[in-house]
């Protein structure tokens, strides 16, 4: 049988909600230690019972976090930028420099910028970036779409981003290496 399922007993629906208020006390810790009390009376939720905090959908700081990934897109496209500084505006940085170096090597990577156009929000550590891809200076990839992520501290072009560009530029070589 399962517990406070007898309807025909006068106390088995409020001796239900007595044990349902009981474990949701017990589990968040505010529980009444006075012990004792009329068992036939549930205790009255608090508001801290019956509430949560709504889920993020923005970093703190929407601004700065904007101002940002805007920056570290511009830094990691430009082609006079170091493999080392790029690495450390790409998620997992370290572990994709294989990658990474195939793609800049590549004469088109060399030659590729990016231009942010748009960030939008999906939570506090994440956004979709759309941006222009321009090659030489002309607009190769407009409207383009990406993601970046909040890792360690810093908001940094996402590693699907990153692949997705790698098999748009056909370079088999930087397809077939780890990370992507």
């Amino acid at each position: 049988m399962v517990l406070g399922s007898d309807l025909r007993r006068g106390k088995g629906g409020r001796g239900l909600v007595a044990v349902v208020f009981v474990l949701a006390s017990a589990l968040t810790a505010c529980g009444d230690d006075s012990g004792g009390g009329d068992e036939s009376t549930p205790p009255s939720p608090s508001v801290e019972q019956t509430t949560s905090a709504p889920a993020a959908t923005a970093p703190a700081d929407k601004a700065a976090a904007q101002r940002e990934i805007r920056q570290n897109w511009q830094k990691f496209f430009d082609p006079k930028t170091p493999a080392k500084d790029k690495q450390a505006v790409l998620e997992n940085g370290e572990r994709m420099a294989p990658v990474l170096a195939a793609f800049s090597g590549d004469q088109r990577g060399g030659q590729v910028r990016a231009d942010v156009t748009k960030v939008e929000f999906t939570g506090p550590t994440g956004a979709r970036v759309t941006y222009t891809l321009l090659l030489n200076g002309a607009t190769a990839l407009p409207n383009a779409s990406g993601t970046a992520v909040a890792q360690d501290g810093t908001w940094k072009v996402s590693v699907s981003t990153l692949c997705a560009l790698v098999q748009l530029s056909g370079n088999a070589s930087a397809s077939a290496l780890p990370g992507c």
